[in-house]
């Protein structure tokens, strides 16, 4: 009975996660890069003439066979067969969580409490991920498969971690790889060889799934960066590089590392070996990350890392200062120092609040994470059982009162209306361009659910990390057509790009009979 409802709270607080806070989106960030190759896979006459669906980016991933699979058995749609895995995934990320919690002695309620507050997410600014993706890509399924991972370590389910691993190396391997770093290294030590075939298993899958897509021409591992991808991958995707950031954001990372340790001291008797060396060989990698980043890519030019980009291990740096200070939070409470467990509680809370700690800071949010902060170390003091709806009070007092709007929304009627006018009027080839879009996202949107090209977009673009050649097409296509103020003059040479709409805004409104116009957008044929 216990075990079931333990299951029932992990997957309740997963659905809070999902549709509450930190939340979901769709077709905002990643996902406008993911969903038109899963629809081309699925029908190879869909945007067979856009620059991203020509490319698969998920060869060396189960990331499409599972969404294909799935779309097949159930007739669903991509949006809601990925928002199932999304749940599936956050859900057994949060079990791990408690489970690294419950080896750390505390019960059912405190546990569930420190697994509520790490759901609440942060954004790791950099190299710009999240503890919880909104969107539901490849490394959105692999970071909690990772944790659940980690809570089986934690009990020494060294088997059934190996499979949690696996799984997560299999959606998305360079997340994975820093934890089988430090897991095959226990494995080794402790003798417990079987828990590595897992990922020899993983790893015959992805070469075989590889194979059948006919990746590695497109993707350079072990080049030199040549300096025309290099000067617009400085340009597009300069979070990859770290002399791009500002000098305070790695003071930043220092600062985080530092209380990561000071908790991680405060708490070292109480936690298994296994769970003390892998969130401590987590976050060393995390922090040694920004000086390795910096001498393989930008003094020694090495292609594989942007595609790898190491500097997102980060997120275990946040990750671990979070669990343990609420963890540290949890205990002191438990044992009537409400003082020291508001004060870590409150670091634990101040993520998901305040994404940078050095700099301008946000007082009244700082305020916010006190008061949380206060309410559950009180609750876990008095009732430790109810110490989990404590915590959830968090997951509507941060976007509410404290002000925290994790993503736009960017899904407009009109946007939907134009999607619908361009399937259902246009042909599959067509080719559509948003001259004055700049650098929004409502190219991406249209794409995916009107199942078109789009010539180019600036989302788009992000993929010049990942493909050979693909940069310089990318620059091209974008000098061509959107680096400049749009003027109605250069309507004529569309054509000859091979663009057959052309969508504008009613603001550059042209002398022209329309094919199509609503609220926000104006469609012209380009010939």
């Amino acid at each position: 009975m216990k075990r079931l409802a333990t299951a029932a709270a992990v997957v309740a607080l997963a659905l809070v996660t999902f549709f509450q806070f930190p939340g979901h989106t769709w077709l905002q960030q990643d996902s406008q890069i993911y969903v038109p190759v899963l629809e081309h896979l699925r029908n190879d006459s869909v945007l067979r003439n856009d620059m991203l669906a020509e490319h698969s980016q998920v060869a060396y991933t189960l990331y499409d066979e599972t969404a294909l699979a799935l779309g097949r058995v159930t007739g669903l749609r991509f949006r809601a067969v990925l928002a199932v895995e999304q749940v599936a995934a956050r859900a057994l990320g949060i079990w791990g969580l408690y489970l690294m919690a419950a080896a750390m002695g505390l019960t059912a309620g405190p546990a569930l409490a420190v697994a509520a507050i790490c759901s609440l997410g942060a954004l790791i600014a950099g190299p710009q991920v999240l503890t919880i993706e909104y969107e539901p890509t490849p490394r959105a399924f692999a970071v909690p498969l990772i944790l659940c991972a980690m809570g089986l370590l934690a009990h020494r389910r060294y088997r059934s971690a190996g499979v949690a691993a696996a799984a997560a190396f299999l959606f998305h391997a360079p997340a994975a790889l820093p934890f089988w770093g430090l897991f095959a290294a226990l494995a080794i030590a402790r003798r417990r060889w079987w828990s590595l075939a897992p990922l020899a298993a993983a790893l015959a899958i992805l070469w075989l799934a590889a194979r059948i897509q006919g990746a590695g021409a497109e993707q350079a591992f072990f080049a030199p960066i040549p300096p025309w991808d290099e000067r617009v991958e400085r340009m597009r995707a300069a979070y990859v590089w770290i002399s791009s950031w500002p000098p305070l954001l790695v003071v930043h990372w220092i600062v985080l590392f530092a209380l990561f340790l000071a908790a991680w001291a405060r708490l070292r008797r109480e936690m298994p070996m296994e769970l003390r060396m892998v969130l401590l060989g987590l976050a060393v990698l995390g922090i040694a990350s920004m000086p390795a980043s910096w001498l393989l890519l930008e003094r020694l030019r090495w292609a594989l890392i942007p595609q790898l980009q190491p500097m997102r291990t980060l997120l275990f740096v946040a990750l671990g200062m979070q669990f343990l200070t609420a963890v540290a939070g949890v205990r002191a409470a438990l044992r009537g120092r409400l003082a020291e467990g508001v004060a870590w509680l409150a670091l634990a809370y101040l993520l998901p609040l305040q994404t940078v700690v050095i700099g301008p800071l946000a007082w009244s949010r700082i305020a916010w994470a006190v008061g949380l902060a206060a309410v559950t170390a009180g609750a876990v003091w008095s009732r430790p059982r109810l110490a989990p709806l404590a915590a959830a009070v968090a997951f509507w007092a941060i976007p509410t009162l404290g002000g925290v709007v994790n993503y736009p929304q960017l899904h407009t009627p009109e946007l939907a209306q134009l999607s619908e006018w361009a399937r259902s009027n246009t042909s599959p080839d067509a080719v559509f361009l948003f001259p004055d879009a700049g650098r929004a996202l409502s190219p991406g949107v249209f794409r995916s659910e009107a199942l078109r090209a789009v010539y180019v977009d600036w989302k788009g673009g992000g993929q010049v990390n990942y493909l050979r050649g693909f940069g310089e097409r990318w620059w091209f296509r974008w000098q061509q057509t959107m680096a400049r103020t749009f003027q109605a003059a250069e309507f004529a040479k569309y054509d000859g790009l091979g663009i057959g709409y052309v969508v504008v805004q009613p603001a550059n409104r042209l002398a022209r009979a329309a094919a199509f116009e609503n609220a926000k957008y104006v469609v012209y044929r380009a010939r």
